[in-house]
């Protein structure tokens, strides 16, 4: 198989049961970083047939995570997937018939879709349907914000969109969602404090409310 010159980073804490998966859908990529956060589980003894270098380092939080491993790649081209995505065919070949032009066009970055999946049921409503990240990216180009979740590239030039998405399985059980929950709300409020200050009525009870209606009534469900 021809390989192209496009760095791929996959960050993982104790991804078994996604590992292995994600690595094979980007065997097209020269370069393949697996970076473990010392997992405790087969994570790494599974991916080592699919990887070309292993990076390990106790975790932050995600945007750190990623802002140490991206200067580290060969290429300045970066393709970065989480362990709970999967490269199409369809992307695949998209990123491939665009690569002869990469490194002339204007785009420092680009876009890429998701097609959402909650315990193996695709999500249709529009909050999950519609999402998009930039993760195709220059490494001179591009590094995440500085936040401890929800963090999304900073681009120093103009960013382009790809058609094609990847597919996201985001929570597997019940058990994994709450789980992932609560451990993203004790990070985001720690952005919180640095961003907010002192809490009035507004967070307390206009913005939550807002949220409900927007998300509940304005959404359309799952299919």
């Amino acid at each position: 198989m021809t390989k192209y010159n496009i760095t791929a980073i996959i960050p993982a804490f104790n991804e078994e049961h996604n590992i292995v998966d994600v690595l094979k859908s980007v065997d097209f990529c020269d370069e393949v970083i697996l970076v473990d956060s010392n997992s405790t589980d087969n994570t790494v003894e599974l991916a080592k047939p699919y990887f070309t270098k292993l990076l390990t380092r106790n975790y932050e939080h995600s945007a750190s995570q990623k802002n140490w491993a991206i200067p580290q790649a060969k290429h300045e081209w970066i393709l970065l997937v989480d362990a709970d995505e999967r490269v199409t065919p369809a992307l695949k070949e998209e990123i491939l018939n665009l690569y002869p032009t990469l490194d002339t066009a204007h785009y420092v970055g680009y876009w890429i879709g998701r097609r959402n999946f909650f315990m193996g049921k695709q999500v249709r409503y529009s909050g999950w349907k519609n999402d998009k990240v930039i993760r195709l990216f220059k490494k001179s180009k591009c590094k995440y914000k500085d936040k401890h979740v929800h963090s999304e590239i900073i681009a120093d030039g103009p960013v382009g969109k790809l058609e094609n998405r990847f597919l996201h399985y985001k929570y597997v059980s019940m058990d994994h969602h709450v789980k992932k929950l609560q451990r993203y709300a004790d990070l985001q409020a720690k952005d919180f404090d640095k961003k907010v200050g002192k809490i009035t009525a507004y967070h307390i009870v206009i913005k939550p409310m807002w949220g409900f209606f927007k998300h509940f009534f304005c959404s359309k469900r799952f299919s």
